[in-house]
């Protein structure tokens, strides 16, 4: 049989059902993909050969038992390579930790594994996620990692390879992690669909701590209802993560049309038409769907800058001995090396103020008294030059998701359109614990367009 790489998890899943495919054929299939596009891409950081082809044999025999686990048994994936996995290099994105490796894997590489799913690469990241304040799209060991659609552009950070190998076909599904944007931001630039969950509800133990009241994981794949799949087998209290929730995760509760809070967007000034008549062409079909809006407002607080601190302070922390020691100038971009040297001096007095300042946004939850969740573009523009510094090429892009990220809400980014042949995406922002109504939305939306089914240039 003839499956096309770019299918989605359910579609996957019933070709193996139906035996069209095996999950070795499927996992050859991607191998194969992870090595010419995923090259090409700099989207791979390590391809896991031997273990992807050892699971997805084991995933046919299990199958040929009992039939299937999940919805993702034998289905080949790729995870950020902050994630553990026994026995294979886990670098972090950074020539500093070249030859690092760990004996164990990580929670969400474990769940998944008992899922069936197949780990068939470690994908490419940012230099340490990125906690240096990063300038540069090559702020990584294995270089600029490619847009999906323009080989000139950033596929985004810091879960480059994740967002980038989602939509070009790589595998069946990758695995990213957020402290503020890291899974929004390579959906939008690559098409991709990113779903980033409250914190707390998917353990992250065995993951890199860039921020460890701010790091969350979650899945980038080619459309809600796939990302729905993942976050549901990876979700759970784990012991080994105290900050992990034991909470349900029932992503079919939202039934009834919901009331949809616009925040004031700032299109004109930002030179915004495109990414203005996709925002328009979006809230009319949520009209169409029956659902409301209303102008809402956060409450001015400087979010940002509470982000800023608390993850200099913590990620300085996390990576205190490596930054005093003697491969903290291997890595790639200068502005890492700086960032990551200042963070080292943040002054407690600032922690604690941002800590208070968090605090004080928890006023920011008044906002769902006036509507179910937020819709806002995740930038204004399509994925930038890979050879143009940050501080100039996100001069107009837009994408403060205010409290979100600070308070640990859920949300789900999605192509809403496209810039010039770029595309653009939208975000669907929750309350904390209401990733059915992130879910509900974004799904019903994909049944109605199909932004998500445009494929990248390079295909095969």
């Amino acid at each position: 049989m003839s499956l096309s790489p770019f299918a989605t998890v359910s579609e996957l899943a019933r070709a193996l059902r139906q035996k069209q495919i095996s999950s070795v054929e499927l996992t050859k299939m991607y191998l194969a993909r992870l090595k010419s596009i995923g090259e090409v891409h700099r989207a791979v950081a390590e391809i896991t050969e031997e273990r992807a082809l050892k699971e997805a044999k084991a995933a046919d025999e299990s199958r040929r038992r009992s039939g299937p686990k999940t919805p993702l048994h034998g289905i080949p994936y790729g995870a950020k390579d902050l994630l553990a996995a026994k026995d294979i290099p886990t670098r972090w994105g950074s020539p500093g930790h070249a030859d690092q490796v760990f004996g164990f894997d990580a929670a969400v590489i474990a769940k998944l594994k008992n899922a069936g799913a197949v780990l068939a690469a470690k994908l490419s990241m940012i230099e340490l996620a990125g906690g240096g304040n990063y300038n540069v799209a090559n702020a990584s060991a294995n270089g600029a990692c490619l847009c999906a659609f323009d080989t000139t552009r950033w596929a985004g950070g810091s879960s480059s390879g994740s967002g980038a190998a989602a939509k070009l076909g790589l595998c069946g599904f990758t695995i990213g992690s957020e402290t503020s944007g890291s899974i929004t931001c390579p959906s939008a630039f690559n098409g991709a669909t990113g779903f980033r969950p409250t914190y707390g509800r998917v353990s992250r133990h065995g993951a890199m701590a860039l921020c460890w009241t701010l790091d969350k994981i979650g899945p980038i794949a080619r459309s809600a209802e796939c990302c729905a799949a993942v976050l549901q087998a990876i979700c759970g209290k784990d012991p080994n993560d105290p900050s992990s929730l034991d909470a349900s995760l029932d992503l079919n509760r939202t039934k009834k049309p919901l009331t949809i809070g616009l925040l004031n967007e700032d299109f004109k000034s930002n030179q915004a038409a495109a990414c203005q008549k996709a925002y328009q062409n979006a809230l009319r079909v949520f009209s169409k769907l029956g659902h409301k809006t209303v102008q809402v407002a956060y409450p001015k607080l400087p979010y940002g800058t509470a982000v800023e601190i608390i993850v200099n302070a913590e990620g300085a922390s996390a990576h205190e001995h490596f930054i005093r020691g003697p491969r903290f100038h291997s890595l790639a971009d200068n502005h890492q090396i700086a960032g990551l040297a200042a963070a080292l001096e943040t002054k407690a007095v600032d922690y604690l103020w941002a800590l208070r300042l968090r605090t004080e946004a928890l006023k920011a939850n008044a906002i769902w008294e006036k509507c179910d969740c937020i819709f806002t573009p995740v930038f204004y523009h399509g994925a930038p030059p890979i050879d143009v510094p940050f501080d100039k090429s996100f001069a107009n892009m837009g994408g403060d998701d205010g409290p979100s990220n600070l308070l640990g809400w859920p949300a789900i980014a999605f192509p809403i359109g496209f810039e010039g042949g770029l595309p653009l995406g939208g975000q669907i922002i929750a309350p904390a614990l209401r990733e059915d109504v992130c879910f509900s939305l974004a799904k019903q939306f994909q049944r109605e367009t199909d932004f998500h089914l445009k494929l990248p240039p390079i295909q095969s």
